[in-house]
């Protein structure tokens, strides 16, 4: 038989889930390392005391979610992937949508999460990188004359160039996914909305005050600027009773 950890039997109601919960709470504790492998199915249905049917419908989850890599044909059990960025994007992207995440709770993480890249930035940037900053703003102005989505995508070049700064993949990964689905909620209101040009241009103005203030080094002073950009871009959309949260972010 193929060692590795034991697995204890499930109850059939949505038993695929509990496999699921066992296989990864095997990974998180360390009994399962990336390039291991599962045991065979044959084996899994035997452990579980389930139909191989189950068995499949959690090995299928588990591939999707980019734990376990299964071969057509191969006579061993599924491998354990490493970790990777795809990997945790696609949970992040799940965990985002879910319908008790509130929009001013994911404004409210890109907040914190963007004023910090930026703050670290401040004090990591290179000439160089401010130049790749300075051109960012050059073709956000740019993009005003176009259309919202151009502007949209070079608003996403420079916050993926301030993730990159930082020197943290996490906070880029992070940054994504949440401004990926708070634009998906609201991109359509921004874009149509009758002040969208004036929009834009106070995103840009921000944006500018942000990379001035990077460029002296006062990280504090550009993670603030950026929080009040993502309140004043953002912030309108919010329902009231849910706007002191994000007020309190932006305060000192």
């Amino acid at each position: 038989m193929t060692t590795g950890p034991k697995f204890s039997p499930v109850q059939p109601v949505r038993a695929y889930e509990r496999i699921v919960e066992q296989v990864e709470d095997a990974l998180a504790s360390g009994d399962l390392v990336p390039g291991q492998r599962l045991p065979s199915e044959r084996e899994l249905v035997a452990q579980f005391a389930v139909s191989r049917s189950t068995v499949r419908e959690a090995l299928r989850v588990l591939e999707s979610n980019g734990v376990v890599r299964s071969r057509p044909g191969d006579p061993n059990g599924p491998e354990i992937l490493p970790f990777s960025q795809s990997a945790l994007r696609k949970q992040m992207v799940r965990l985002a949508r879910v319908d008790e995440l509130t929009l001013s709770e994911l404004i409210g993480f890109r907040m914190i999460m963007d004023g910090a890249a930026i703050q670290v930035a401040s004090r990591l940037r290179t000439p160089e990188e401010l130049d790749e900053l300075e051109e960012t703003l050059v073709a956000m102005r740019a993009a005003i004359d176009v259309d919202f989505d151009a502007f949209s995508q070079a608003d996403l070049a420079f916050h993926e160039l301030i993730a990159r700064i930082s020197r943290n993949s996490l906070i880029q990964t992070c940054n994504e996914v949440v401004r990926g689905v708070v634009l998906s909620l609201i991109s359509d209101k921004i874009s149509h909305a009758p002040n969208s040009r004036a929009l834009m241009l106070e995103s840009l103005h921000h944006h500018a005050d942000v990379v001035d203030a990077i460029r002296t080094g006062n990280g504090h002073a550009a993670a603030r600027l950026a929080r009040q950009n993502m309140y004043d871009y953002y912030g309108g959309y919010v329902p009231d009773s849910e706007q002191e949260t994000l007020r309190a972010l932006v305060e000192d």
